[in-house]
């Protein structure tokens, strides 16, 4: 199913860098058991996705040999390569995300920054011809917007998305604008804790990791 968001207590590691408002994807699951989401991405999302033990690697060593070691030991399992559990879907209702980056999106950032929380609210969005409908992830400020699919693969799910941008109402559907595409991959780290990986971003660095986790008092 679906989610996206960061939880409290994560500041930024640089006092030097600003903070970004940087939402996590709204989302709709679809059934994928034979790993369908490979003719649906382009080559170069496939390649992505391909890649995330090569992204894994990359992005922490770069941030342990800026000095971030300790930065990095402090994430417990969210930044455990291995840490995806089986039974991956979410529950509808509202989250807190917050995302931790590694790798260096231009030459002056760090190459681990951990950015405060914001909240997302995941629902069921009703579908003709499907009784249990499909779940979606809502941010409703940010001038960053992303929205896609997580497209069922076993015990994590694939996430193939795009970004809205500033005033637009609306975001692209995948393919649509590749500079706008996002992949990565949804996967249960815990009792009612999750996260999106999303490999060798677009907007720059190496690796992205969003870390979600349900909002203690769900509104009525």
């Amino acid at each position: 199913m679906i989610l996206l968001l960061l939880l409290g207590g994560c500041e930024t590691v640089s006092a030097d860098e600003p903070l970004r408002d940087l939402p996590p994807p709204a989302v709709v699951v679809e059934d994928d058991p034979d790993g369908e989401w490979q003719g649906y991405a382009n080559i170069a999302d496939a390649d992505r996705i391909g890649l995330l033990g090569d992204a894994w690697a990359e992005g922490l060593e770069a941030a342990r040999k800026a000095g971030f070691t300790n930065a990095v030991e402090q994430q417990g399992n969210l930044l455990d390569p291995d840490a995806g559990l089986a039974k991956p879907d979410p529950t509808p209702g509202s989250y807190e995300c917050r995302l931790v980056k590694l790798g260096q999106a231009k030459p002056s950032d760090p190459m681990f920054i951990a950015y405060n929380p914001f909240f997302c609210y995941v629902e069921v969005e009703a579908v003709e011809g499907d009784d249990e409908g499909r779940f979606t992830i809502v941010k409703q400020t940010g001038s960053q917007r992303p929205a896609g699919r997580l497209w069922d693969a076993g015990d994590r799910y694939v996430f193939l998305g795009s970004l809205a941008l500033g005033n637009e109402r609306e975001p692209l559907a995948y393919g649509e604008d590749p500079e706008r595409d996002m992949a990565g991959v949804w996967e249960r780290i815990g009792p009612f804790r999750w996260r999106l990986v999303i490999p060798y971003p677009r907007n720059g660095g190496i690796v992205d990791v969003f870390e979600l986790t349900p909002v203690a008092d769900q509104p009525g």
